[in-house]
């Protein structure tokens, strides 16, 4: 009985150990069964793209995963139709209207603006900005000239008859310099000149015309010969005559804007008059006028109303 008994239970546990042998011979290559390389693969969710198993076949995805694949295919889908729209619109507006212009690229605007900038540079004209006044200057007053050559330097790249820009007086481990490069992106690719010479040994005096609201002489015109000095000066306390003071001792013609002939005082209610304008003002003053010849509409797109004048046929 105990024999017998013994030869069933060896007779009923056999064909499980031969089945446990069979699923030990299919076995991975970490060691593990096959049954339990897909119970982690199930465990784990969610699979990492481009994963692949040892077979080179695509690991399983999640329906999540799934999901959002189908949703970002939907979205490059869109994103290219709507590229070969836009571009079949663009093509029809040009064979309706042959003679307007058709847009150029970035890359193409990029080169024209240089060019334009680098013809100044040889033929003109020419505009300095005389920066040997601003060690004495504060660190905020410095930031606001920071400002003021960003504007500056933003109105001539849109110009259609750009000024050669020349920076002088100027030094690289100077404050005003860091505070350039912290203020303005791309201050040190900027297309013009840093010189650490001033203007007055620079070019010939006798091609200098020094532009300060205290000149006797207001400026006629702007001529292509001419190197025209800005004062880089921002000064709170409204010092008199500094920039003026400094051309009559190098002995350098002097000319301001022609406000007092184009502009009358506007009643405010500060009783505020100023001829004073920042770098980017006058700027924008000189550009204005080197396009149109008109110093009336010039004077208005630099002189804002906050400095109390405005055009006399504007008052009549």
């Amino acid at each position: 009985m105990d024999w017998r008994l013994e030869g069933s239970t060896q007779r009923v546990e056999s064909p499980v150990l031969q089945g446990e042998e069979g699923v030990l011979e299919e076995t991975g290559e970490d060691g593990l069964p096959e049954g339990f390389q897909l119970l982690q693969i199930d465990a784990e969710g969610e699979c990492q793209e481009g994963e692949t198993l040892a077979t080179g076949s695509t690991a399983w995805c999640s329906k999540n995963v799934q999901r959002k694949q189908r949703h970002w295919e939907k979205i490059v889908a869109a994103k290219k139709s709507k590229r070969k729209q836009e571009k079949e619109r663009r093509k029809a507006n040009r064979a309706e209207n042959p003679g307007i212009c058709p847009q150029h690229s970035k890359r193409f605007l990029r080169a024209l603006t240089k060019e334009k900038l680098l013809e100044a540079k040889h033929s003109g004209p020419r505009l300095c900005i005389d920066l040997s006044m601003t060690h004495h200057m504060s660190k905020k007053e410095l930031s606001r000239l920071a400002g003021q050559i960003r504007r500056l330097y933003g109105s001539n790249k849109k110009a259609d008859r750009p000024f050669w820009i020349c920076l002088t007086g100027f030094t690289i481990d100077s404050p005003l310099y860091e505070e350039c490069v912290r203020m303005n992106d791309g201050f040190s690719s900027y297309l013009l000149d840093i010189k650490e010479e001033n203007c007055f040994s620079l070019f010939p005096l006798e091609t200098l015309v020094y532009l300060t609201p205290d000149s006797e002489h207001a400026l006629e015109d702007v001529d292509l010969n001419k190197v025209y000095i800005l004062g880089g000066l921002v000064d709170e306390s409204i010092q008199k005559k500094v920039t003026f003071q400094k051309a009559w001792e190098y002995s350098v013609k002097t000319a301001r804007l022609p406000i007092q002939e184009y502009m009358v005082r506007n009643q405010n209610g500060k009783n505020y008059h100023s001829q004073i304008l920042a770098i980017n003002q006058v700027f924008d003053i000189l550009s204005t006028y080197l396009e149109t010849r008109n110093w009336p509409e010039a004077l208005k797109k630099g002189v804002t109303s906050g400095k109390g004048y405005v055009l006399r046929n504007s008052v009549e």
